[in-house]
């Protein structure tokens, strides 16, 4: 079993930067009452101080449209070797300002965009979060799994990770 440790305020933004950043790809997901929900890989650009999570996408992009049409997202960061896991739900909001692109901006993504941070075609998507959940393993990935095959040799059990609701 998991210990159950819920957070809030700057304890829950400090998790979800922490575990988001770890991780650096989401899953993002769009159209949410659709099937098939839609997904595509996405890299992180930022965790702003107030949770936000901020991402550089094109102006053109199946994801941007579907923002525009519905604004409800939900993200997936998932990062078995170190046994971080992150699901954020919450609302999209497309950004075309150029300092905040600027500040966003990072030399891989110029691998998508012909005119680098200047191309027209550039935006930031930033993903207000209203409800996440995370699961962490409290040990490292060895410690848990020594952990496991001791309790499923044994029969005693041992706790090792920790899960809970984020609040921000």
């Amino acid at each position: 079993m998991s210990t159950l440790k819920n957070l809030s305020d700057q304890k829950a933004i400090d998790k979800l930067k922490e575990i988001a950043e770890a991780v650096g790809i989401c899953l993002f997901a769009t159209e949410l009452t659709q099937l098939p929900i839609h997904s595509r890989p996405m890299g992180l650009s930022e965790v702003d101080a107030s949770g936000n999570l901020w991402f550089i996408s094109s102006r053109s992009s199946n994801k941007n449209f579907e923002i525009e049409k519905d604004n409800r997202v939900q993200l997936f960061f998932s990062k078995a070797a170190d046994n971080h896991f992150l699901s954020v739900y919450g609302t999209a909001e497309i950004y075309t300002d150029p300092q905040k692109i600027e500040a966003l901006w990072q030399p891989l993504a110029k691998a998508f965009f012909e005119e680098g941070k200047n191309d027209p075609e550039v935006t930031a998507i930033c993903v207000k979060p209203e409800e996440a959940y995370y699961w962490e393993s409290k040990n490292g990935k060895l410690v848990s799994l020594l952990k496991i095959g001791v309790a499923a040799l044994t029969g005693i059990y041992s706790d090792g990770s920790r899960e809970g609701n984020i609040h921000v």
